[in-house]
């Protein structure tokens, strides 16, 4: 099960790279030129910048993850990484 939602800001790639740098002494962060992956012990984060979003999808790693906890918790780290307000609407794919 994942969720994922296109979070408007112009700073995509600054928030991206980031909140990989804060997290990174807690969790695996993979990083390639697309995409950067937090590897989380029950879910995987993707974050992927784009010119006026950032794309972000949780990949939930077992049914007893708490996807809506999950959401919060990223988009209120973004939110403090960018020093902005952020609007997220998560969409669930099965």
């Amino acid at each position: 099960m994942k969720r994922y939602s296109h979070i408007a800001t112009t700073q995509a790639a600054r928030l991206a790279k980031r909140l990989g740098n804060h997290w990174k002494h807690k969790f695996e962060v993979q990083e390639t030129a697309q995409e950067l992956r937090i590897l989380m012990p029950s879910a995987t984060i993707v974050l992927q910048p784009q010119p006026d979003a950032l794309y972000t999808e949780i990949i939930a790693l077992d049914e007893h993850t708490d996807l809506n906890r999950l959401e919060q918790v990223v988009l209120d780290h973004l939110q403090r990484m960018g020093q902005e307000q952020l609007s997220a609407d998560w969409q669930q794919v099965d």
